[in-house]
């Protein structure tokens, strides 16, 4: 082998080898993980991948997820063509088509919907990726359609709400300055990776850490206090830690008594959770729940980081937020350095990036009072009064009912039907639509179900803008072309805007018509829709000096010019975004909602709807703690789970339980077992391992063989959010059959 065959070999980049590194984005878990690639391209193909070092997110590093960014890529399932269905829906019989032929079916039936119904009943949605989706809510409002919605029905939006309650605006924690970091029921060394070197460096600087968490998740390990409750009784913990506090008297006084409204209330409400009587609802020892308060509220500064899920998976989930949100206010550490800090968002939802955009103007261009109501408008009052969307866990009851008027089509992008619970309804309810068409990069078996599928792009074959909050943009260019007749998502929406002859200046700038802009073609034969987007991103940025022309000169993303400073304590000048201009104990907003079972303006601690204590008779039956969606580190949700090397790493699906349990069940190690609720029934392996809360069964969900969140009512929902109760209701375990080779009793 001569020494050029070996540098090819071994994927050295140069003229010689032919091999060019170009940049680009991991967008497998988006938001929070976006990480840059480094994309070594021969003849076309990417041969290998690796993390950017200038990338301030991932600093040159992947997770299992990214480094397996090539078998995502060029999977032998990728979709390459459109499809139309020719067999039952969901039997996954479609026929190629052409993309004159597919984007005509979609026209044409969301036109002929729109005459014969409104344009309400046609539903858009968008899961993953993100980056289309203030592209796609322009095309549902611009088609008249109020219902837009996404994922963030079951993601991140709840514990938004929550904060926003409180404080009228989110607040991050400022990791950098922080003396006391707690963290609520997060899981960053799985779900948010590249946050793991900058909690490991707050450790070394000997910050202290409160970690509450049923599991024993990699950051309690490394905690000082890991304080283990129940699932579902985050909001009595956190009142009993406010009741430490206020009776110790280590609140802020001033802040308190010149900023808050309700504390009053707040203050008997936190009075009634004493530390015998909260040690038996949440299980933690009392003596834990007063260090833990103890050391929060005297480390100056401290601050919480929240999670995206776990505390709001709950029927109670928005009032155990706002009560464990409340917190940062009560002891002084809201719009503090080292505590928690509000920044405006950039794009795509990133605080702290350092330049505002018109990305809620470009979302919206109608009102949404010109619409009629959307979706989970009057089960959901809250939700709609705060959030720009419909609540997609309602779609089953409204095409069930028809109520308020009948839904009859949708356009979903990158649409995953097992995020909702009772996730086989939610599919024969789509089942009932008259036209579907779902977008996507594999015919998975949501795209299954739908009319019409459409191949979509990986982050690698499109472009895409993203920041971060280490003020910090990039601009991606396409690394290889689109593999077989795949179009980005963008494209596909543009086309979509032009098809329809929607009157759009940004996206059909030359007016109705498919001819479109004139802005000549790809080379797998696409319409070249580069020029709108870029047109479009400019406006989108121009309140900032950030530019397209400027981002486009530096490939590997740059820092931002001239970032908006980071001021503190803005709330004395400008007051809380919050209807009393103050940081609310009690919420003028649920104040409006007085009657309503759950709406309680004060954080009021409810019990779970099932739980051993709420449901006893019912907990006979079913004993455990059922506990779906925990993180795993090689999956998110089901994206990778085709992938060889991250499916290798828990090939089978599994439900992990403690030791204790296991054995009072008569179940070993990788034993064949049955978890069971009143809603049905899946088979699946035990997995013994000390991380488990003790009577509970946490698993993860997503599995096609076996699904757990099937196994939860559809109307299991938070009654302010609708959000899904994912993180407690009661199941069942019983062995069926032994393992069928000799494993470790326990892995820890």
């Amino acid at each position: 082998m001569d020494k050029l065959q070996r540098m090819i070999k071994g994927k050295i980049p140069g003229e010689a080898t032919g091999i060019e590194v170009r940049r680009s984005v991991c967008t497998i878990c988006d938001p929070s993980g976006i990480c840059g690639l480094d994309c070594y391209v021969k003849d076309g193909r990417i041969i290998k991948v690796e993390g950017t070092l200038e990338n301030p997110n991932n600093g040159g590093t992947l997770c299992s997820k990214g480094a397996a960014q090539r078998q995502w890529v060029y999977h032998e399932d990728r979709l390459r063509t459109p499809l139309k269905r020719v067999g039952p829906r969901g039997s996954g019989e479609m026929k190629p088509i052409s993309w004159t032929e597919a984007l005509d079916a979609v026209a044409g039936n969301l036109q002929r919907l729109k005459a014969e119904s409104g344009p309400e009943s046609v539903v858009f949605y968008c899961g993953y990726p993100k980056q289309p989706r203030p592209f796609l809510q322009r095309l549902a409002l611009e088609f008249g359609s109020p219902n837009y919605c996404t994922e963030s029905s079951a993601c991140f939006t709840a514990m938004a709400m929550s904060w926003r309650l409180d404080y009228g605006q989110m607040a991050g924690p400022d990791i950098a300055n922080t003396k006391c970091l707690l963290v609520w029921s997060g899981n960053p060394f799985y779900a948010s990776t590249p946050n793991a070197r900058r909690l490991m460096d707050a450790r070394d600087r000997g910050v202290k850490f409160i970690v509450i968490d049923p599991r024993k998740s990699p950051i309690a390990g490394i905690a000082d206090l890991h304080l283990r409750l129940r699932p579902g009784t985050d909001g009595a913990l956190a009142l009993a830690m406010a009741n430490v506090i206020i009776s110790e008297g280590l609140y802020d006084r001033q802040f308190v008594s010149e900023w808050s409204r309700g504390f009053d209330g707040y203050r008997a409400l936190a009075a009634e959770y004493g530390l015998e009587r909260t040690e038996q609802i949440t299980g933690v020892p009392a003596a834990l729940i007063r260090e833990a308060a103890l050391l929060y509220a005297t480390s100056k500064p401290a601050a919480m980081m929240p999670s995206s899920t776990p505390v709001v998976h709950h029927t109670n989930g928005v009032q155990n937020q706002r009560a464990a949100a409340a917190l940062v206010g009560l002891t002084g550490n809201f719009d503090i350095p080292g505590g928690n800090v509000p920044q405006s968002f950039s794009w795509l939802e990133v605080s702290g990036a350092g330049f505002t955009t018109r990305e809620h103007e470009f979302a919206m261009p109608r009102a949404w009072d010109d619409m009629p109501p959307r979706l989970g408008a009057e089960r959901f009052p809250v939700w709609t009064r705060m959030i720009d969307q419909g609540q997609a866990m309602d779609l089953p009851r409204q095409i069930a009912t028809g109520e308020p008027y009948p839904l009859r089509g949708m356009v979903g992008f990158g649409m995953n039907h097992r995020l909702w619970p009772d996730s086989n309804g939610l599919m024969a309810a789509v089942d009932k639509l008259d036209f579907v068409c779902v977008v996507d990069l594999f015919l998975t078996d949501t795209a299954k179900h739908a009319d019409i599928v459409l191949p979509a792009c990986s982050s690698v074959e499109r472009s895409e803008l993203r920041c971060y909050p280490q003020k910090y943009a990039i601009l991606t260019r396409p690394v290889i072309e689109p593999l077989g007749e795949a179009r980005s998502d963008t494209d596909i929406i543009i086309g979509l805007v032009q098809k329809l002859g929607l009157d759009d200046p940004l996206l059909n700038p030359a007016g109705s018509g498919a001819g479109g802009p004139g802005r000549g073609f790809l080379p797998n034969g696409a319409p070249d829709f580069g020029e709108v987007f870029d047109d479009a991103l400019d406006w989108i940025l121009q309140p900032s000096d950030v530019t397209i022309t400027e981002l486009k000169k530096h490939p590997a993303g740059m820092p931002v010019p001239k970032p908006l400073p980071v001021a503190f304590k803005k709330y004395e000048k400008k007051g809380f975004p919050t209807p009393s201009g103050k940081m609310e104990f009690a919420s003028s907003l649920l104040e409006e909602q007085a009657g309503c079972s759950g709406f309680d303006p004060l954080p009021v601690y409810n019990e779970p709807r099932l739980s051993p204590v709420s449901t006893p008779d019912i907990a006979g039956e079913y004993p455990l703690v059922l506990n779906t969606g925990p993180r795993l580190p090689m999956f998110i949700h089901s994206r990778t789970f085709r992938l060889p090397w991250t499916r290798s790493l828990r090939r089978d699906a599994a439900a992990d339980l403690d030791p204790a349990t296991a054995r009072n069940l008569g179940v070993a190690q990788g034993d064949r077992i049955e978890v069971s609720t009143s809603t049905g029934s899946i088979q699946v392996l035990a997995n013994l391992t000390e991380l488990a809360h003790p009577g509970t069964v946490h698993m993860f969900h997503d599995y096609p063989e076996a699904d757990v969140n099937s196994l939860l009512q559809g109307d299991y929902l938070d009654p302010i959010s609708g959000f899904p109760g994912y993180k407690a209701a009661l199941c069942a375990v019983k062995k069926v059959a032994p393992a069928a080779s000799p494993t470790e009793e326990v892995r820890q």
